[in-house]
């Protein structure tokens, strides 16, 4: 069986691949690099150097590979990039999805997994998140995850069209990006190595549902074969403040610098959690990483590879 990875040289992307190739899946990647990198591809995967918004190119990637499945990674995943720019957003999060959308279709792609997020929930308080919870996007990108769904629900009612939607809670983990402020574990940890004030906006008492990339890696390819045509909480149902957060990523060094506070940031929702009893029931998917163990094997990976930029 054949699969294709869409952001396939990303953060979550290539952890999937991994995984999919350890499990015997044949596997292909489209990439064009835009936030991912080669360095993180599987050897034995085919990578193409591919833009999504390139309906042509993209066409010709599914023709050649005919893949038997598709996980879509690719997208625009910061919320401060959506507020400033929602038509980028856009562009990416929903013209995207929509070209491999058709490609699915046109090449008989027995089933597509997507990556939504927790995001599309809004704020909706200190409680358990479950599926049937509201849906209220506060952000351009909560909306934009929102639409990429509701358009995989609607080729599925009009061309048959298999999915499984996944709805992730924060991901963090190895190869995670520390260019921007975007993913707060890798700002946080990236700080703490070149010895500079890491920054925390708001008061750091908003919580979040951190969930190891390793394991939403095995939640992708558990949802291949099982899971068709629903929708799935990918979290611990455990929320940390940004606060206590920063002070177990501090405990990993000897001598860690002092947090900075900045104004909180447009479209950020003040509490987060998922409930994933769903996803343990149908797909039999657990987390298996707490957070101290997931961070520590985060820090080390980016002390190893002197992972600071």
């Amino acid at each position: 069986m054949k699969v294709l990875v869409t952001g396939g040289c990303g953060f979550i992307g290539s952890h999937i691949v991994d995984l999919l190739v350890e499990s015997g899946y044949d596997s292909a990647v489209i990439d064009n690099l835009s936030t991912g990198s080669a360095a993180f591809l599987h050897p034995e995967a085919k990578w193409h150097h591919v833009d999504l918004l390139s309906q042509t190119d993209v066409d010709a990637v599914f023709a050649h590979e005919k893949p038997d499945y598709v996980i879509h990674q690719a997208a625009q995943t910061s919320v401060p990039a959506s507020i400033a720019d929602p038509s980028a957003d856009a562009l990416i999060n929903i013209f995207g999805t929509l070209t491999v959308l058709h490609c699915c279709v046109k090449y008989n792609v027995k089933k597509i997994i997507f990556a939504s997020s927790c995001a599309v929930y809004g704020d909706a308080g200190d409680t358990s998140i479950t599926e049937s919870s509201p849906v209220r996007p506060t952000s351009f990108y909560a909306a934009s995850k929102q639409m990429g769904e509701l358009y995989i629900r609607l080729f599925h009612r009009y061309y048959g069209l298999t999915y499984t939607i996944l709805r992730y809670a924060n991901v963090y983990g190895p190869r995670q990006s520390a260019k921007n402020e975007g993913g707060v574990v890798a700002a946080l940890i990236r700080k703490q190595l070149a010895k500079e004030p890491p920054v925390i906006f708001g008061d750091g008492n908003q919580t979040r549902d951190f969930v190891f990339v390793k394991d939403v890696a095995w939640a992708n390819v558990l949802s291949l074969t099982k899971g068709d045509n629903d929708t799935f909480n990918i979290g611990t149902n455990q929320g940390t403040t940004i606060n206590e957060l920063a002070a177990l990523i501090a405990s990993f060094f000897p001598s860690p610098t002092r947090c900075l506070y900045h104004p909180e940031r447009p479209g950020d929702i003040r509490h987060s959690r998922l409930n994933a009893e769903q996803a343990n029931r149908q797909l039999g998917w657990l987390p298996k990483y707490d957070l101290e163990t997931g961070l520590a094997e985060t820090v080390r990976f980016y002390r190893s590879n002197n992972f600071t930029k």
